[in-house]
């Protein structure tokens, strides 16, 4: 501002008071109003020098009033909300500090020392300075001494430490297995549990396979002669020697992707050899403990425990998931699920519940797609149980037609297992229903999965399963049921109804604990195929009919998932065939029956039960590649949608009931800008936003978003978890299915919040309108795994998969229908009398 001086000659510059922006205050008690600007070092130098402090200004650092270190990067942010700050001790005097108490072995001191390190250690100043002392050495000597609430803190402290991208790259297998051992004592407690659950995930996912394509080669050479060292340390030593970490600036070069499945899965099983008998039936010690934990009273403590399986069966290698999966079996995880969801009230677990089914999608189709290899120990013991639960009597001595006795003719074959010989005859699993003596063949469609499932049938009921074979051998061969063939087609049945295509598709957005009990399911199926094949008097050419009839009963049975299971077996067991063979045909007449078409029934002789089944089957492949396009098509979109940004509501939390708010996360404070935009960069490693009391234009690109959320960092995406602030809603004017009470006890149903790796939430947010809300879910979802949670997304690929269904066939019934190139120009006009049309 310029001003003209008295004596009217001279102009001069009048320069306007400092205002001040912040209340900063000392260890002291001192407080002082100052102006802030945004150079931190300046600012620093200048209070220093304001409040007479004699030590030099860089042994000082400010932080905010939830002990938030300002840096270069918060600077502006904290000026903007005018936060109250603290002068405090620089992250180097903090680092020597903690450093000196870590090492002076004095219990009291120790526990202060690591409950500040849980908080400091996240921070990348501090963390650098604590690294370059050998820190991360000093904390797992802390953590193979020390027990109690000394262990919780310092098993929270390498929690925390290990949500940064480095510095922990060296982590020896002796201290892995120390950790299992922690994992492993059911007597533990939950603040000691909970963080050895989280590092054991953290490790799990450190998977070389995952490292970036950006790694430098000489930082790959590096952290695999790295993992080389690790993996020849002794696994029985906890020496100084072996607890030596990088130090400095090679520990942040050297990359964190230095473990993965294979080698905590191999620690697991050492782990439980050592402290049990050794014994193949005998379960993995840790998992067993995990599982147990599912039923935890802490609901935190059991979404930890499902976070760790879900890591497990994701990232598991094709080597070892199959074994994986043999012991989450034995352990009857998908029951301790189910009992999880039905004593759960919360929304915490919803996420994790509906990743830990999309694995099991991922697990039954690896299983149907792995070939049944009769060489293999664990078919030869499957089919020994099948066998002998069969029941089948041996062949008599009957003549056959050649004249010669059918014991004389026949080929044995001699299986062993567990040093048992069992002799068969040529003829065997004909008997049991399939169509030849190649098992390879016969389970082709269905692999393992289909293998399963007949085992489990023969396991559970093995009385009912000899009856059943012994009825039909004492038939003539034509009116036989096929039982081996039509376990084999109830399999196909139920991978098609829930969608069973490819691993890692999973569209539901509900749990379906049916899905869970699939094999039960199977055996009720199954009992519905036997008895409408007696019923109906069917014969080896009606096997696709009576298909036909049991995929329709599956679907009608499976219509809600939450209906209870006694209705589910009384729509199975209860059914009568006129009433299925009905409301067969009324489905029928609600469909477009394009099969119907001339050129399709060209295809399908209805005389022809073999090319009946050739044509489900071509039409079942069809579906199923289908579905993956359309999934894979509504994926990208809803990733698109987060790229192209939209504005959400900074809602009010809810905190869960009978627990207070959480002071680690920034997300709780009101905030005096109750909107943000939010952006996805096109790396998909940054969530980019801005804060603003109204909306404002926002430029494509990133240059209007000042601050961002590390991708990396969301646990989980959590619902329905915050109400609007009072007498805000988009637009001026409130949307149908926008709730605008702004009750801060009342959680809005378009509400969401990113919960983080390190605690609390990042964001807690409305979105405008419900179909923001369904883009963004499922667009985060599909950032962190491959499934939905909203209904508005599973129809939509449903959707898309009938439409392109139709199409297709569609084109089958105009393969003689012959579309001219070019079309013939009309003849000239016999008058002038006529003009031009103008085409809109």
């Amino acid at each position: 501002m310029k001003a003209i001086s008295p004596d009217a000659t001279t102009p001069t510059t009048i320069k306007p008071p400092l205002i001040p922006t912040n209340t900063v205050s000392t260890k002291d008690g001192f407080s002082v109003r100052a102006r802030i600007d945004p150079s931190l070092a300046n600012v620093i130098r200048q209070l220093c020098s304001n409040l007479k402090v004699s030590d030099h200004p860089a042994l000082y650092a400010l932080r905010d009033e939830q002990d938030e270190l300002v840096t270069d990067e918060n600077l502006r942010r904290k000026i903007k909300d005018k936060v109250n700050l603290k002068l405090v001790s620089s992250p180097v005097l903090e680092a020597v500090d903690i450093m000196e108490k870590l090492a002076a072995r004095e219990d009291k001191s120790m526990k202060l020392a690591l409950f500040s390190l849980q908080r400091y250690i996240q921070e990348e100043q501090f963390s650098s300075e604590f690294l370059k002392r050998q820190g991360l050495a000093e904390l797992l000597r802390v953590i193979n001494i020390s027990h109690g609430n000394t262990l919780a803190y310092a098993l929270k402290a390498l929690q925390n430490l290990m949500s940064l991208d480095h510095g922990w790259s060296e982590i020896p297998r002796p201290f892995i297995s120390r950790l299992i051992d922690i994992l492993s004592n059911d007597q533990n407690l939950v603040n000691v549990s909970r963080p050895a659950t989280s590092i054991l995930k953290r490790l799990v996912e450190a998977d070389p396979r995952f490292a970036p394509q950006a790694t430098s080669p000489a930082s790959s050479a590096l952290a695999k002669t790295a993992l080389t060292s690790v993996s020849k340390s002794n696994a029985a030593t906890t020496s100084k020697s072996n607890l030596h970490v990088l130090t400095g600036a090679k520990a942040a070069k050297v990359g964190i992707w230095n473990y993965g499945f294979d080698l905590v899965f191999d620690e697991m099983k050492a782990q439980s050899a050592r402290t049990q008998v050794s014994d193949s039936e005998t379960p993995i010690k840790v998992l067993e403990t995990v599982v147990k934990r599912l039923s935890s009273g802490d609901s935190m403590m059991a979404m930890d425990s499902m976070l760790l399986i879900n890591s497990l069966l994701k990232n598991a290698t094709d080597s070892r998931w199959e074994e994986l999966a043999n012991e989450l079996e034995r352990l009857n995880v998908r029951k301790a699920v189910v009992r999880l969801t039905s004593l759960t009230t919360t929304e915490d677990l919803t996420s994790s519940v509906l990743e830990f089914q999309a694995n099991l999608v991922s697990l039954a189709y690896r299983r149907k797609t792995t070939p049944v290899d009769p060489n293999s120990p664990n078919v030869r013991k499957a089919l020994d149980i099948i066998w002998s639960a069969a029941r089948i009597p041996p062949p008599s001595d009957e003549a056959i037609p050649d004249g010669r006795s059918s014991r004389a003719n026949s080929s044995v074959r001699s299986i062993t297992l567990d040093n048992i010989s069992i002799q068969r005859s040529s003829r065997q699993w004909v008997k049991l229903g399939f169509d030849s003596e190649d098992l390879r063949v016969e389970f082709a469609a269905v692999g393992l999965l289909g293998l399963d499932c007949l085992r489990i049938l023969a396991t559970v009921s093995p009385d009912y399963f000899a009856e059943v074979h012994l009825e039909q051998l004492s038939r003539p061969s034509e009116r036989r049921c096929p039982v081996a063939k039509a376990s084999n087609e109830i399999v196909e049945l139920l991978s098609q109804h829930y969608h069973i295509f490819a691993p890692g598709y999973s569209t539901s957005s509900s749990f379906q604990p049916y899905f869970l009990w699939m094999h039960r399911v199977h055996n009720l199926a199954l009992k519905f195929f036997l008895r409408i094949w007696n019923e109906s008097g069917a014969a080896t050419a009606d096997f696709p009919r009576v298909a036909a009839l049991v995929q329709s009963q599956i679907k009608y049975a499976l219509r809600d998932e939450t209906r209870p299971w006694h209705e589910v077996e009384r729509d199975f067991l209860e059914s009568e065939y006129r009433e299925v063979r009905e409301r067969q045909m009324r489905e029928l007449e609600l469909e477009d029956d394009l099969l119907n078409k001339p050129p399709v029934r060209l295809v399908i002789d209805p005389s022809s039960a073999e090319c009946s089944e050739l044509m489900l089957h071509q039409l079942r492949t069809l579906r199923a590649k289908l579905y993956k396009e359309s999934f894979e098509y509504v994926r990208n979109q809803r990733i698109q949608c987060l790229v192209q940004g939209a504005w959400f509501v900074n809602g009010n939390p809810i905190p869960p009931t009978g627990s207070p708010p959480s002071r680690e996360s920034f997300s709780l404070k009101r905030l005096p800008r109750h909107w943000r935009f939010m952006r996805l960069d096109k790396s998909m490693r940054y969530l980019h936003y801005i804060d603003s009391a109204v909306k404002i234009p926002i430029r494509s690109g990133l240059e209007d978003l000042p601050e961002r959320i590390d991708v990396s960092h969301i646990l989980e995406v959590v619902l329905n978890t915050c109400a609007l602030p009072p007498n805000i809603h988009p637009g001026g004017t409130a949307p149908p299915d926008l709730p605008t009470t702004g009750s801060p006890q009342v959680a809005s149903p378009l509400s969401f919040s990113l919960m983080s790796t390190r605690g609390g939430s990042l964001a807690d947010l409305v979105a405008e309108n419900s179909t923001s809300f369904s883009d963004w879910i499922d667009g985060f979802n599909m950032l962190r795994g491959d499934h939905f949670s909203t209904k508005e997304t599973a129809e939509f690929v449903q959707s898309l998969t009938e439409i392109g269904l139709k199409i297709k066939l569609l084109d089958l019934s105009g393969e003689k229908v012959e579309i001219p190139n070019t079309l013939p120009p009309p003849p000239l006009p016999s008058s002038t009398d006529f003009f031009f049309s103008d085409y809109d």
